[in-house]
């Protein structure tokens, strides 16, 4: 390709649009053009980077025994309402056809690829079965940021895959764990692999492949011990907190004005972690009181978990009234009666608590949880900076990270509900056991710019650049350095290596200012000086190191180092 037919719409300025580096480089490298709010085009050179990034899933979705499908993004309603899922998710893009009859736009597949097996797999003896595709998703994103890594239509990689019984489960799981390695170890990522929460998607368990990067929206936990775990499952240990001896009953104390945890601390000149935070919830049209330290904010990922349910809200101030007997800030759990109380683990063994007296402007001192009231302990907060972590105790860190592929023990979710039934060796009929596996190409590309990129531009790594090289000459107008340019470009197309050949009447430092942006790992120069000492000059984008090859041995020297 020769970079004056080419389209490569580069800019000088960042747009003002753009946030992260990823989105600013995509967009000033002519990789991509926003459309509207989270839908954007994908130009040339991502084309050609989402095409290899494709290539290599495809090659270890294969090695593991997959089987390409392709399905229509537009789904019936009838297969999710199968699935009990048409109700409850909220980011699904919902439309009539001409007849009034209800359609989606897919942003997963799990029953259309469910409806599948059961109408086609019968025995054991069909199993197991791994499915993939590679295909646009849709999803009615809130809030779609930071260019290509919140989209409303996006690329995704989701595969399926059907067993008889857990175990069988399990070995598919794995398969795809490894293969996820193999694949982002390929595209040349830095990843961590972590915990995750299954979400809307069901199932036992779920796992992620995220890329550590300041542009990412999740926050990972980590310690020394390998733990990693999404900030939506993490798990920890509060650091102690030091309660005064003795025991004390309740004492009310007037507290008049102070409806926070930070105008208590003030007004007491005690920790936040000696306090009792108590939020009200409605969990299925019933009242559920939680309680949490002053200093701990609640999860509700971990809430859904704990109750079993994602059906909640919060309470209005009118039903936290009628339950309490009393305003917001000043409500806790002594003496309250016809509610569950649900209380965070560390609180758990706690005593000598501040908390609300269900009386407008007065609290409590010396509460301790489990003799002045009654409570289920759960793990319902947000895990903190500086937690202990709950394999070696020692504390976690917390790190920025895009996810980039989830993984899901779905198990019976689907096949329960949409009656996928095979019959096992003694002929009885069984539930398949599913599980759901996805990646998405555009946080690939996007994760591979926040990782490998500088103030002049990107340095993908080679497997997923959109060439291997650009050749530059550095002034077209002399003969000289037009043939040897043009006879360099032919040599590398005939030895099979990606070649991008800037013949571009330009400046040379526009040249190689546009060669330093779009992220191409080599670029050689071929300039009127090295020219007459018989020399090319090779760039290497990610080093900005500097080699002088032979003329003749810019080809060897160039296929060496694309095939490293």
């Amino acid at each position: 390709m020769r970079w004056s037919q080419a389209f490569i719409p580069t800019l000088r300025e960042v747009p003002a649009e753009a946030e992260v580096p990823s989105h600013q480089l995509l967009l000033r490298a002519g990789y991509v053009r926003q459309v509207a709010a989270g839908l954007y085009a994908h130009l040339f050179l991502a084309r050609r980077s989402f095409l290899k990034i494709a290539q290599i899933i495809r090659e270890e979705m294969n090695r593991i025994g997959g089987q390409e499908f392709y399905l229509p993004a537009l789904n019936p309603a009838e297969l999710w309402q199968e699935s009990g899922r048409w109700e409850t998710v909220d980011v699904m893009f919902r439309l009539k056809d001409r007849n009034q009859h209800d359609l989606c736009l897919g942003m997963t597949h799990e029953e259309e690829m469910t409806n599948i097996a059961r109408g086609e797999l019968r025995s054991y003896r069909q199993l197991p079965q791994i499915w993939y595709q590679i295909q646009e998703k849709f999803r009615d994103e809130p809030r779609p940021k930071s260019g290509l890594l919140r989209l409303r239509q996006f690329v995704m990689k989701d595969s399926y895959s059907f067993d008889l019984d857990d175990a069988g489960l399990d070995v598919s799981y794995r398969k795809h764990v490894e293969a996820y390695r193999r694949i982002f170890d390929r595209c040349g990522l830095k990843t961590l692999f972590v915990e995750a929460f299954s979400g809307m998607m069901g199932g036992s368990e779920s796992s992620e492949y995220t890329a550590p990067t300041d542009a990412g929206e999740d926050l990972i936990a980590t310690s020394e011990c390998g733990y990693a775990a999404n900030l939506e499952k993490a798990e920890a240990q509060a650091p102690p907190a030091e309660d005064p001896a003795g025991e004390a009953l309740p004492e009310p104390f007037p507290t008049p004005g102070q409806k926070s945890i930070s105008d208590l601390v003030k007004f007491t000149k005690e920790s936040p972690a000696r306090m009792i935070k108590t939020l009200d919830y409605i969990v299925e049209s019933r009242p559920v009181v939680l309680l949490l330290r002053g200093d701990h904010e609640l999860s509700e990922t971990k809430l859904i978990m704990a109750l079993g349910t994602a059906v909640f809200r919060l309470a209005t101030p009118e039903e936290a009234l009628r339950l309490h007997g009393a305003h917001l800030g000043s409500l806790g759990p002594v003496g309250l009666k016809g509610a569950r109380i649900v209380a965070d683990r560390a609180l758990e063994g706690r005593r000598d608590l501040i908390a609300g007296a269900n009386r407008d402007d007065t609290h409590l001192r010396h509460v301790t949880p489990g003799r002045d009231f009654a409570a289920e302990f759960r793990d319902l907060r947000v895990v903190a900076e500086g937690d202990l972590c709950p394999r070696c105790g020692k504390p976690l860190k917390l790190t920025k990270s895009v996810e980039l592929g989830h993984l899901f023990k779905l198990g019976r979710r689907y096949s329960d509900s949409m009656h996928a039934m095979v019959l096992d060796a003694e002929g009885n009929e069984v539930p398949l056991r599913m599980g759901s596996y996805g990646i998405g190409l555009e946080r690939i590309l996007s994760a591979a710019a926040e990782q490998n990129h500088d103030a002049d531009g990107m340095f993908l790594p080679p497997s997923i650049a959109p060439f291997d090289v650009v050749v530059t000459a550095a002034n077209m107008e002399n003969a000289d350095v037009r043939a040897a340019a043009e006879k360099t470009y032919e040599e590398l197309l005939a030895a099979s290596v990606e070649v991008l050949f800037d013949d571009r009447q330009e400046r040379p430092g526009v040249k190689f200012k546009d060669a330093d942006l779009i992220g191409v790992p080599y670029r050689i120069t071929l300039g009127k000086r090295k020219l007459a000492q018989g020399l090319a000059e090779i760039f290497e984008r990610s080093t900005k190191q500097i080699q002088d090859v032979k003329l003749d041995a810019v080809t060897a020297t160039l296929k060496a180092r694309c095939l490293q």
